[in-house]
């Protein structure tokens, strides 16, 4: 998404008073900067409709303790940093574990989302490094960067650049990285059952 930056470094608790003040926009903290979230594109909010869709349909079928809220701050522990993913799966048998989600719906837990999609847009920088780097810190299972307009870097996405989905599966601390184009099935651990390709996920076709 195209974002700007509002010029004040701001912890992370005076972000979470910020908040409340200023609905109507959307907002992360990265390292102690206010970004102002643009509104998002037609395409972006396509992929995440269809995403928001099928995921939950999963959840259900699996009758998996597991939901999708639409308004959760996902803070890296100790960090100046809080972010809304574009899709959070929340595992709920260990919110009670998590100090500060009654009052005030923030995660610090790996424990707590068996998965986290960033739907890449004009900021992809943010989504390819800096969180890349606090999801897999934190101990989130798995992160998927859903780039439909091909912004990321060649290094990741490939050259020719093209739409891409990366599944990124934490592995002894560590993501691997698995990268997913056109008619590629799109294999996650999170829902290994999961019957969706690339192409389904982007021009949302009826999936099989």
């Amino acid at each position: 998404m195209m974002f700007r930056t509002l010029p004040k470094v701001t912890t992370f608790d005076e972000f979470v008073e910020f908040l409340p003040k200023n609905l109507g926009v959307r907002y992360e903290l990265h390292n102690g900067n206010i970004i102002e979230i643009a509104q998002p594109v037609g395409e972006h909010e396509e992929v995440k409709s269809f995403l928001g869709v099928e995921i939950p349909f999963e959840i259900k079928r699996l009758g998996l303790p597991y939901g999708i809220p639409n308004q959760v701050i996902v803070r890296p522990e100790g960090k100046d940093s809080g972010y809304f993913p574009d899709i959070l799966v929340v595992n709920r048998a260990n919110l009670s574990n998590e100090p500060r989600w009654k009052k005030e719906s923030i995660l610090s837990q790996g424990a707590s989302i068996p998965l986290a999609i960033e739907i890449v847009s004009t900021n992809w920088r943010d989504d390819y490094h800096l969180k890349y780097a606090d999801y897999e810190e934190m101990g989130i299972a798995e992160y998927w960067l859903v780039d439909y307009a091909a912004l990321g870097g060649r290094n990741f996405i490939g050259n020719p650049k093209q739409p891409t989905i990366l599944v990124c599966n934490l592995v002894d601390g560590e993501y691997q990285v698995s990268k997913f184009q056109n008619c590629d099935r799109l294999i996650s651990q999170t829902f290994p059952e999961l019957n969706l390709t690339v192409n389904q996920i982007f021009k949302t076709e009826l999936p099989n």
